[in-house]
């Protein structure tokens, strides 16, 4: 099998205070009706380019279920979902993954894919980090703060050090950061 260059994009929509669900486990806060006028607004050109440039997702069972409650917005792009659970889906697209987080990523998914999005959850970003698997890190801050729920980085063991790739501020108020993971 021969190993492609991948780059691998941890992303993730949370609150201003850092939460990625309430302590409910809702995400109805995200579309706060928050407007900022001098912010982007993405085009839809844009958007296609983006979703096209994307190899594949990974996620944990979690953020996969919440997917199929918001209506599947990830289409026939190839979905890989760590689980321990027993998770089903018909969709070709989707596979089920268990077991040591960098192998099952440096041989099944890295080795097959160039352009990876890491789409959460918060225990599964914290294992890739740990693995030394994440290559770039793209934080949406959500201009709300929610006081208390399930935070983002709530298991990062050492200091990641980042470097900063740029800024941009959309008119719904939303801020990304997109950072380098220095290794």
């Amino acid at each position: 099998m021969t190993t492609i260059s991948s780059i691998l994009t941890i992303h993730m929509l949370c609150s201003l205070d850092g939460y990625v669900t309430k302590k409910d486990g809702s995400v109805d806060w995200m579309n706060t009706g928050s407007q900022y006028p001098k912010g982007e607004e993405l085009t839809e050109n844009e958007i296609q380019e983006f979703l096209e440039s994307v190899d594949c997702y990974v996620m944990g069972s979690r953020t996969y279920e919440h997917a199929l409650e918001l209506g599947w917005p990830y289409g026939e792009t190839p979905v890989y979902v760590f689980s321990n659970g027993n998770l089903q889906d018909e969709r070709a697209q989707v596979k089920f993954l268990s077991g040591d987080v960098k192998e099952v990523v440096e041989k099944g998914i890295k080795s097959v894919h160039k352009n990876i999005w890491m789409v959460g959850g918060p225990d599964l970003v914290s294992q890739f980090f740990y693995a030394g698997l994440a290559d770039e890190l793209v934080i949406t801050y959500v201009p709300v703060l929610l006081g208390e729920g399930l935070p983002f980085f709530s298991k990062i063991a050492a200091d990641i050090r980042l470097e900063t790739l740029g800024t941009r501020a959309f008119k719904d108020g939303m801020v990304e950061i997109r950072y380098r993971v220095l290794k």
